[in-house]
């Protein structure tokens, strides 16, 4: 499993998140530190398997989001992230076809939580982003999903492309949301549904439009030509579901 981090900064907090038994990925101590207290956090620290750095006061202060550092900041996991194996697990430990989110290099946080919430509210059994070039499972997309988090399982692979061939062999078929595609009252959205929502300016990169089999446009009046990512997630999701629960 893998993990992304969020800060707690300041003696008393990271002793806390010890205490309660948070995985503590990193330890950043302030070089040639005498306070007592950070002793029985290194100890701690040292038992958990928690890589310790001594680093500069300097560099705890721009690494700091709080300004009240104390001389020590840890990176502790904010959430696990699931296998795409366990996504479609799931799916049929529920006896439904699979339906998975795949986000190509979505970056604002905000939008990854809300997207989130949505696949949970939409029936999907998973979301799959990629490690790089994106956000992750930091604090502020646990905050924005709303709590959906705990029930909508997020993988996180290599190669979006990649992974998309490999679930095509599974029987997935793929829909891409680009301003350029078919009407997506016109496409069939019943059945094993990959929904691929792309990046907030670029939308989904060429290479892994070239994978999908379908591409849809989400009908529009008004006087500009998108929506925001987590509003076309949506849109799309919905569709998703309204297709297969009216069938």
């Amino acid at each position: 499993m893998r993990y992304n981090e969020f800060t707690i900064e300041g003696i008393n907090a990271v002793t806390e998140a010890f205490r309660s038994g948070k995985t503590v990925d990193k330890l950043f101590i302030k070089e040639h530190i005498k306070e007592s207290h950070i002793n029985s956090i290194i100890k701690e620290a040292k038992k958990q398997g928690t890589l310790i750095r001594y680093v500069s006061k300097d560099r705890l202060d721009n690494m700091s989001e709080a300004g009240n550092h104390q001389g020590i900041i840890a990176y502790v996991a904010a959430y696990e992230y699931a296998t795409v194996d366990e996504i479609l697990q799931y799916a049929e430990e529920k006896g439904e076809a699979p339906f998975v989110f795949v986000l190509d290099e979505i970056e604002d946080p905000h939008n990854l939580g809300a997207i989130i919430r949505t696949a949970n509210l939409c029936g999907a059994h998973g979301v799959i982003i990629p490690k790089n070039r994106a956000a992750g499972l930091t604090a502020t997309v646990v905050k924005a999903s709303a709590g959906a988090i705990n029930y909508t399982p997020v993988a996180k692979v290599t190669n979006i492309s990649k992974t998309i061939d490999e679930l095509k062999t599974k029987g997935i078929w793929f829909v891409a949301a680009d301003m350029d595609g078919t009407d997506m009252y016109d496409i069939d959205m019943t059945g094993a549904i990959g929904l691929v929502i792309g990046n907030e300016g670029k939308g989904v990169s060429r290479l892994v439009k070239e994978k999908c089999d379908f591409i849809a446009t989400i009908p529009m009046k008004g006087d500009i030509d998108s929506l925001n990512a987590s509003v076309a997630a949506g849109v799309l999701g919905f569709e998703v579901f309204r297709q297969n629960y009216n069938k």
